[in-house]
C-alpha cells in the first residue's frame, strides 16, 4: 500500500503558545484523492491548509504526532527546508486570483521565476514548459500571453493561470483554498472539470477547501468537516450528503441554499458564533438543538458508524 501524500495525526497549531486555531487534527490524503474540507468561516479551515505548507506567521506554533507531506517530516523541518518542500512536496491555489501576482510583472516573467530551481535549463525551455502548462489549462493563444499583465486577464482566466503555476513545480498535493469563490457559475464548472482532470492524467492528489457544499459533492471523494479548529465528522462523500451524524454538518446541510425545500421563505441559520478551540464538553453544545447536559462537560469520543467503519463523527449522541 502506497504512503499517504500528507498525513496529519494530532495535528495542533496554537499562536503565542496560548490561542489555538486547530485542536488535534487527523486527516490524510492518500496519492490522487481529492479530499474536501467544509465548515464556517473561523473554524479553522485555512490555518490548517497554510500549516501543510508551512506559510503561518511565526507566532503561529505547529505540534502534533505525525505531520508528513510526501514523506517529509514537517515537524522536523526548519523554514529553509519547509521553503524547499514548497512546489515539489505541495503547492497552493489561493482564494483570490486577483492578488496572486504581482501587477507590475508580465505573467511570463513571474512563471518563469517558479522554476528558479530547475538552474540546468534554458529560458527558452522554461518557456516552453510553461506555454504547456498554460494550454492545459485552457488558456488560448497561450504564447501571447505571456507578454501579458495579470489586469489583462479575468478572474477565470487569472484562476487558471494559478493552477498552470502550481502544476508547474509539479506537485505531490496540490491545496486549492476555495478556488471558485470569486467566479461565476460557468467558470466554476470549468474549474472544477480542469482539476479532476489534473487528477485523471497527472495523478495530483487534492486537497480542496469550499463553503460551497455543491463544489464538494461535485469533485471530493472524501469530505472532512471541520468546527472550532477540530474535525467534528468524516467520510465518503456518499456517506457524509445522504447520513450526516453530526449536528453540525446537519445544520450546514440545512442552510445550503440548494439543499432549502420550496416554499420556505426564511433562510435558515445556525444561532451564535463559532466558540475558541479548546473549550470543556463538546464545542457545538452551546449552538446544538440536540445538546443534552453531559454534552457541556463531556468531551465526544471519535466513534465510527455501524453501517460504514470509515465514517466517523465527533458527537454523544451518534456514539451512544
Amino acid at each position: 500500500m502506497s504512503e499517504p501524500v500528507l498525513e496529519m495525526r494530532k495535528i495542533s497549531v496554537t499562536y503565542g503558545g496560548i490561542i489555538p486555531a486547530v485542536a488535534s487534527v487527523d486527516l490524510k490524503v492518500e496519492p490522487g484523492e481529492i479530499v474536501g474540507i467544509i465548515g464556517e468561516s473561523g473554524s479553522g479551515k485555512s490555518t490548517l491548509a497554510h500549516s501543510i505548507l508551512g506559510l503561518l506567521p511565526k507566532a503561529a506554533k505547529v505540534s502534533g504526532e505525525r505531520f508528513t507531506l510526501a514523506g517529509k517530516d514537517m515537524l522536523a523541518a526548519d523554514r529553509e527546508g519547509l521553503a524547499a518542500l514548497r512546489g515539489p512536496a505541495g503547492a497552493m491555489i489561493f482564494q483570490n486570483p486577483m492578488t496572486a501576482f504581482s501587477p507590475i510583472h508580465t505573467l511570463g516573467r513571474q512563471l518563469t521565476d517558479l522554476l528558479w530551481r530547475d538552474r540546468d535549463q534554458t529560458v527558452a525551455r522554461k518557456r516552453e514548459r510553461i506555454v504547456a502548462a498554460l494550454r492545459d489549462v485552457g488558456i488560448p493563444d497561450p504564447i501571447g500571453k505571456l507578454d501579458a499583465y495579470p489586469f489583462q486577464f479575468s478572474g477565470g482566466m487569472l484562476q487558471r493561470v494559478a493552477i498552470a503555476a502550481a502544476l508547474l513545480m509539479k506537485p505531490s498535493l496540490l491545496i486549492a483554498d476555495e478556488p471558485t469563490t470569486a467566479l461565476d457559475m460557468t467558470m466554476e464548472a470549468q474549474i472544477l472539470h480542469l482539476m479532476r482532470t489534473l487528477r485523471e492524467n497527472a495523478g495530483v492528489a487534492i486537497l480542496i477547501i469550499s463553503h460551497h457544499l455543491g463544489v464538494i459533492a461535485e469533485i471530493c471523494d472524501r469530505v472532512a468537516v471541520m468546527y472550532a479548529g477540530r474535525v467534528v465528522e468524516e467520510g465518503s462523500v456518499e456517506a457524509i450528503f445522504r447520513n450526516p451524524r453530526h449536528p453540525y454538518t446537519q445544520a450546514l446541510f440545512a442552510c445550503e441554499p440548494a439543499l432549502i425545500p420550496p416554499g420556505v421563505t426564511r433562510m435558515p441559520v445556525i444561532p451564535g458564533e463559532v466558540p475558541r478551540p479548546g473549550g470543556i464538553g463538546c464545542d457545538f453544545a452551546g449552538r446544538c438543538g440536540f445538546a443534552e447536559d453531559r454534552c457541556l462537560t463531556l468531551s465526544p469520543p471519535w466513534a465510527p458508524a455501524q453501517a460504514d467503519p470509515l465514517h466517523h463523527s465527533r458527537c454523544l449522541r451518534s456514539a451512544s
